[in-house]
């Protein structure tokens, strides 16, 4: 095949071989967003000049530096979403981005505030996985009044002081594992639910939408009391193996948060002889083995490159004060996943 022309990237982005040639050489002054026009044409055909087109688009660009504050270091997913929102932040092209991801391995409260305090001093813009908490509420508001927006990440904030929510609608996917057990079940019982802390906003609303789902589609099922986790793989395997011995009628587990590797070892352990319906949070190594071996029977997963695009996306505008104020809630559609599609 031929080589890709500059008639080829000026016809692609729908302007003169002129501009194209004043864009690669930076010779007169073009629109930003005739430049970024021209970028995306090249570097969709392969123009070989695609590179430098991009240099010029990022010398005009402003510098920001975007923390990231995560949970939880030896969970594969977190480690996967630190790695997508550095991708995301240096493929920017709204800013010229430098990354700072940093993982709080204590979620008590007064850690994260400290460690949101301490980040908010070498960064533009923050987003954080954290509980609703007083003490995180006074770090954001003072942060804020610095000039410093803060997103909540995958678990909302109940503040008036965050600058916006980025991650799934925990509701729908509370209501969509309840939908599952209801249906995949055969026949009623009971059912268990795991939440890290009810701290966490994003797993309250996803136990609001599980608990309403079957109060109003499904109440033969009977729901039993939330099992407390701390999204460790220690607790809800002891958790696991106790509901299992009390509950001989056990029908359902759904894993709202983190630590479902415990749940997935319980069950593989004790090998029960009834069928229970297991829903479990984000693809991870150990939820997809358990979908290839039938142990678990969904996935609910944030899709994890979307989710970072679009993150780093709204951060960007939010410092260069660039259009609309950042929407209060962003909803990245979740994906669901079982054995016929992993």
């Amino acid at each position: 095949m031929r080589r890709p022309t500059i008639a080829d990237v000026a016809r692609k982005a729908e302007v003169s071989t002129a501009t194209v040639d004043r864009v690669i050489n930076g010779r007169v002054t073009v629109r930003e967003e005739t430049v970024k026009r021209v970028y995306a044409a090249a570097h969709e055909l392969g123009y070989h000049a695609a590179g430098l087109i991009r240099q010029r688009l990022d010398a005009n660009l402003p510098t920001c530096t975007f923390g990231f504050l995560l949970t939880k270091s030896d969970q594969h997913f977190y480690r996967v979403l630190g790695e997508a929102f550095e991708r995301a932040t240096r493929d920017s092209n709204l800013v010229r981005g430098w990354p700072v991801v940093e993982f709080v391995e204590d979620n008590a409260s007064g850690e994260i505030a400290h460690r949101l305090r301490e980040m908010g001093k070498r960064v533009d813009a923050i987003a954080a996985v954290s509980a609703d908490h007083p003490r995180v509420t006074e770090v954001i508001e003072d942060l804020r009044a610095k000039g410093v927006p803060v997103f909540s990440l995958l678990s909302d904030f109940s503040n008036q002081y965050r600058a916006g929510y980025v991650g799934v609608d925990n509701r729908k996917a509370g209501r969509a594992a309840a939908w599952a057990i209801s249906r995949i079940s055969r026949e009623p019982g009971k059912v268990a639910l795991f939440v890290g802390t009810h701290r966490f906003l994003g797993h309250e609303m996803r136990e609001m939408g599980f608990r309403t789902y079957f109060r109003e589609y499904a109440p033969s099922f009977e729901i039993l009391d939330s099992q407390i986790n701390l999204e460790e793989p220690r607790i809800s395997y002891e958790e696991t193996l106790q509901l299992l011995r009390k509950h001989p009628d056990l029908v359902g587990i759904n894993v709202a948060g983190g630590g479902m590797e415990g749940v997935i070892e319980a069950l593989r352990d004790t090998k029960p002889r009834r069928n229970i319906v297991v829903v479990c949070n984000e693809i991870t190594p150990e939820t997809r083995a358990a979908l290839a071996d039938g142990v678990v029977t969904m996935v609910i997963a944030t899709p994890i490159e979307q989710l970072a695009t679009e993150l780093v996306s709204i951060m960007a505008n939010a410092v260069r004060g660039t259009g609309d104020s950042p929407p209060k809630q962003t909803f990245i559609p979740f994906n669901i996943t079982i054995s016929e599609n992993i």
